[in-house]
């Protein structure tokens, strides 16, 4: 069993993605009537126009309050636009700041990294519990092949000075698509757009042996969890885990509960990352899987099994789906 700070990246899930002008989330949230919700996002960024925002910031604050007494809440992030507006919205949330586990950064570059890191320091130096971030990765400077990866790296070693207040690195799925003008169909995944795949795949090299990096947000829903919406869903989220990613934004709470179907690893996937992570034997570092079917390595597989075994202790397991 992992402490908590080590499953906490993993509880994120499915983020829930909903603008801050949405006036009835809070009763939502308190009523814990949206199934499966582990975190939600109230956004004061691209899903409120420019000339909303004061109206969405307000609202914000009786979001808040009315979630102020309540028990058992989901993580709660605020996404803000700007360096400028996460000192602005924690100013203005003042106690009620207590109610979240962080913010969400777009658009997250060279451009205002430093500046980000330094406001997280300065608001954590006054709290007795830390508040995270979770930066996008989705502007057109980490787009950019002629640098993204030196690019990449440089964010990287801006977040590893405060490593352990960055919840999740995340990335602008949709935002990317604009900048080429294209768009999966239902019954695609992200990852038959080859420019965009390119751009994920960088992301997962730099940063994925450090953080957990979600999944791209997918945009279709329904009512119906069988209909070629979520089967599309199910699709790419088994290429997001093999692809190296954990979690993803939903912007629908109909997405929850099949996202957090496919959070759950196999029983055989979570038998056998048992079976690396109290390795037991005479001295080989190779054994049979607990269904005899493939090959364990405990050298190889360990850092496979943490993500299973935390996975598994969050969402319990499936019967077949196997993230391998």
């Amino acid at each position: 069993m992992q402490n908590k700070d080590q499953l906490l990246p993993y509880r994120v899930g499915g983020l829930l993605y909903t603008p801050a002008l949405n006036s009835g989330i809070g009763e939502k949230i308190a009523e814990h009537s949206i199934p499966n919700l582990s975190s939600v996002a109230l956004c004061l960024e691209d899903s409120v126009e420019d000339s909303a925002l004061n109206q969405a910031e307000k609202e914000l604050c009786r979001t808040l309050a009315r979630l102020e007494a309540c028990e058992a809440l989901p993580l709660i992030f605020v996404r803000v636009r700007t360096p400028q507006h996460l000192l602005k919205i924690h100013r203005m949330l003042g106690g009620l700041s207590e109610l979240l586990c962080g913010y969400v950064l777009p658009k997250f570059d060279l451009s205002n990294a430093e500046q980000y890191l330094d406001l997280l320091f300065d608001v954590n130096s006054s709290r007795s519990s830390a508040l995270h971030i979770m930066p996008i990765l989705e502007s057109g400077m980490v787009a950019n092949i002629m640098h993204r990866r030196e690019n990449l790296i440089q964010i990287k070693g801006v977040l590893d000075a405060d490593k352990e207040h960055i919840l999740n690195v995340r990335v602008g799925g949709n935002d990317f698509c604009n900048l080429f003008g294209v768009r999966r169909r239902e019954n695609q995944t992200i990852y038959e757009i080859g420019v965009i795949r390119d751009i994920l795949s960088d992301v997962v090299n730099v940063f994925g042996s450090d953080y957990i990096v979600s999944g791209p947000v997918w945009e279709y829903f329904g009512q119906d969890p069988a209909a070629p919406w979520a089967e599309g869903l199910r699709k790419e989220m088994a290429l997001d885990f093999i692809n190296g990613f954990i979690g993803k934004t939903a912007i629908h709470p109909a997405q929850l509960p099949v996202i957090a179907e496919c959070l759950k690893p196999s029983k055989t996937d979570y038998e056998d990352a048992k079976k690396i992570l109290q390795w037991t034997s005479d001295g080989r570092a190779v054994q049979k899987s607990a269904s005899g079917a493939r090959m364990n390595e405990q050298k190889c597989h360990t850092r496979w099994a943490r993500k299973i075994a935390a996975l598994a202790e969050i969402y319990g397991t499936a019967e077949e789906r196997s993230h391998s």
